[in-house]
């Protein structure tokens, strides 16, 4: 007979192997497409625009995920998100066009954000008090492992284009099947009166709550995409190896591997605003370095490395942030917010990005990075709620 400990560890583990195959399959779309699409002359705006996809996806389905969620459970969520991310996966083959990929980008964002958005709340609610900085590190890690395992796969195209999106469906279809052995549950009933659970007032609720706890996650959706949709563009007009570029973007999520449990005890221990500062400001500095020395291979590799090692727990931060500050009924609506800021800024970096490598020749793509991860961090510092520094 299962315990129910062994139940709720059994379960964490089937919720985290989905989140690598997740992270795996965005690490490998991002670079992928942008390296066929800078192949066939698509201009770096559009490649940009493109990647944006994915992220609309995300943001389309956002009002309407909770009602869902609270009313069915996480597990039939989670089983229709693997299905719509499986079966996009498999029809990139059928036909190479601009739009039709970026419509099939669309859904996989769909399906992405309710594999998270479903995983997040249920780690966050069940987690043990004390120990939900632990729980959403290895949530991290996972994702991480997958992220960084992704990007290896790009000089698949070589030997057939089709061959890296038929292996990222049939690894998708290998961790959903996993969840029909999970019973489903349900978040925790709101409280109050009608116009107490209204989705207006609960958003408004979370926002004045938890605020800041919404920046780190919107930081890592604009260097998660600016760095995996747009660096590989950047990095062939600068002559380097498809193959080397692959090795850097994966460098960046082996850093965060390395530190990301022992950053999210951290940040149990000392406080997360601490941790969440501490990482931005050490990362700005890395990218500003490494946009004078971006001439090495070898210090580019070593500047996404340390980078990686302090921001690539920024999403994960965020979110236990949030969870600390946030009453556990609107924990649902918190890790939605969570989720629309990363989109927010997933939106955002291709653009911008692509804008900035179109218009602006003679300046370091790396320090574009560097410039916005200063500016994030100054508001935080500045405005960011001082008591919020003991929770």
């Amino acid at each position: 007979m299962v315990t129910a400990d062994k139940y709720e560890q059994r379960r964490f583990w089937i919720l985290v192997l989905i989140v690598t195959i997740s992270g795996f399959s965005q690490g490998m779309l991002l670079p992928l497409i942008s390296v066929i699409f800078e192949t066939d002359g698509v201009s770096s705006t559009l490649n940009g625009l493109n990647a944006t996809g994915l992220y609309i996806g995300t943001l389309l389905i956002s009002p309407f995920i909770e009602q869902p969620l609270r009313k069915f459970g996480y597990k039939p969520i989670i089983i229709a998100g693997g299905a719509v991310v499986f079966l996009a996966l498999l029809m990139f083959p059928l036909w190479q066009n601009v739009m039709f990929w970026f419509i099939l980008r669309l859904l996989i964002g769909v399906g992405d954000h309710c594999l998270h958005y479903s995983t997040q709340t249920w780690i966050t609610s069940s987690a043990k008090q004390g120990n939900i900085g632990k729980s959403m590190a290895i949530y991290g890690l996972a994702f991480g492992v997958g992220f960084a395992v992704g990007p290896l796969m790009v000089p698949m195209v070589k030997v057939s284009q089709s061959l890296p999106f038929i292996v990222s469906s049939a690894l998708c279809l290998f961790a959903w099947l996993f969840v029909f052995f999970v019973q489903n549950e349900k978040p925790e009933v709101l409280k109050g009166d009608g116009k107490e659970t209204n989705s207006l007032v609960r958003y408004k609720l979370s926002f004045k709550y938890a605020w800041v706890a919404f920046l780190p996650p919107f930081v890592y959706g604009i260097l998660e995409t600016s760095l995996n949709a747009l660096f590989p563009v950047y990095a062939l007009r600068k002559e380097i190896d498809v193959s080397m570029v692959s090795i850097i973007l994966a460098s960046f999520s082996i850093g965060a591997i390395l530190t990301q449990i022992p950053i999210g005890m951290l940040g149990d221990k000392i406080g997360r605003r601490k941790v969440i500062l501490i990482g931005m400001l050490v990362g700005a500095i890395m990218f500003a370095i490494g946009s004078q020395l971006e001439h090495s291979e070898i210090f580019v590799l070593g500047t996404f490395l340390v980078s990686g090692m302090f921001l690539g727990s920024l999403f994960s931060l965020g979110i236990t942030y949030m969870a600390d500050l946030t009453p556990k009924e609107l924990l649902p609506t918190g890790n939605l917010l969570c989720g629309i800021f990363f989109s927010l800024g997933s939106l955002f970096g291709p653009f911008i990005g692509g804008l900035y490598l179109q218009l602006v020749e003679t300046v370091s793509f790396l320090l574009f990075i560097s410039i916005m991860l200063f500016i994030i961090y100054f508001i935080i510092f500045l405005f960011g709620n001082k008591r919020l520094e003991a929770e």
